[in-house]
Formats: C-alpha cells, sequence, structure tokens
C-alpha cells in the first residue's frame, strides 16, 4: 500500500498545528509524522485532540496509555523502561499527551509518528497510537533522551475530521507536520 502525502503544516510560533481537510473516507489510514516540534515553554507535553465537527470544537473522548523508554545523556544512571501513568486518559475531552516533556534549549525537541485508523467509521471507536522521541527538560542527573508509546481511542462512532496538535502551554516555535493517506 502506498502513503500518499495529503498536506504540510509548519509551525513558526504558532499556538496549535490543525488539519481541518482531507481527513475522509478517502483512506483508512492516516499517518501523521512530526519533525522537530520545539516548544517556546519548558518542561511541557506535546499534545493532539480529534474533532468532529470539521475542527469547531477538539473535545472528543478519549481513553489512552503511554510507556517510555530513556538513557542519560551523559550515560549516567541506569536506562529505564516505565509506565507512564501520569499521561493517561480516561474519557477525556482535553488534548491528549502524546510525548515526553521537554525543555526549549536549542537542541531540545520531538520527532515522531501518529497512525490513526479508519477516522470515517460511524461504526467503531476510532483507534490511534504514536511513537515518538524527545529530548527531555530533566536535568537530574542529567538530560535525557526518551522514547514514548502512545496508544488509544477516541471514543465516538461520528466521523473524526480534523486534528490538532499543540504543546500543553506556549506556542510550537518551530517544527513540521505531515499528514499521510495509506491506501
Amino acid at each position: 500500500m502506498a502513503m500518499t502525502l495529503i498536506t504540510t503544516a509548519t509551525a513558526s510560533s504558532s499556538a496549535s498545528l490543525a488539519f481541518t481537510a482531507s481527513i475522509d473516507n478517502t483512506y483508512k489510514l492516516y499517518i501523521f509524522k512530526f519533525y522537530d516540534i520545539h516548544p517556546s515553554d519548558s518542561g511541557v507535553y506535546f499534545t493532539w485532540q480529534g474533532s468532529i465537527d470539521g475542527g469547531s470544537n477538539y473535545d472528543v473522548e478519549c481513553t489512552t496509555s503511554m510507556f517510555r523508554a530513556d538513557h542519560a545523556e551523559d550515560d549516567s544512571g541506569t536506562p529505564t523502561v516505565n509506565y507512564d501513568s501520569g499521561s493517561d486518559a480516561a474519557q477525556s475531552t482535553s488534548y491528549i499527551n502524546i510525548d515526553g516533556q521537554m525543555a526549549n534549549a536549542n537542541d531540545h525537541a520531538t520527532a515522531g509518528e501518529i497512525f490513526l485508523f479508519n477516522p470515517s467509521s460511524t461504526t467503531y471507536v476510532k483507534h490511534w497510537y504514536s511513537t515518538g522521541n524527545v529530548m527531555t527538560h530533566h536535568a537530574d542527573p542529567a538530560a535525557r533522551t526518551m522514547v514514548h508509546y502512545t496508544g488509544g481511542y477516541f471514543n465516538t462512532t461520528d466521523n473524526i475530521d480534523a486534528v490538532s496538535f499543540k504543546m500543553q502551554s506556549g506556542n510550537i516555535d518551530a517544527g513540521t507536520i505531515k499528514m499521510y493517506g495509506v491506501g
């Protein structure tokens, strides 16, 4: 199956990046690839949320789970794999964490991808999962690289026809998100 680039959004001190067109029944799988997402604030999560009304509201109930693997930049400590219960959502209508906290230092950013399955189904909930790598804001004992694995579902049988990405607080200073259709 071929991946077709549908659109690209590029941040420049942007409050959010939204995809409000072209999420429809053309494809059963949509992939969002994000590159060099850099926050204006330090210690914030990169988040997303879906819409069933073309982007007028981003408040679809979502349930998620996240775990991560990490390693210190200076090789101190022991690499770990942890369940991140603080990033879980249970029927939340808030924006959902898809990657770990990052600093706004020049060498800190996140990159990864999200797979959204069958968003136009009017029978089933909308499953998704993401993988991302972030240079964290942690400095004790050292900055860390963390790979986050997040999965969940939008608990609606309505069409997910738009999605929005933003930082937990502050702007997305820089970065690019590309939306692909697969099929």
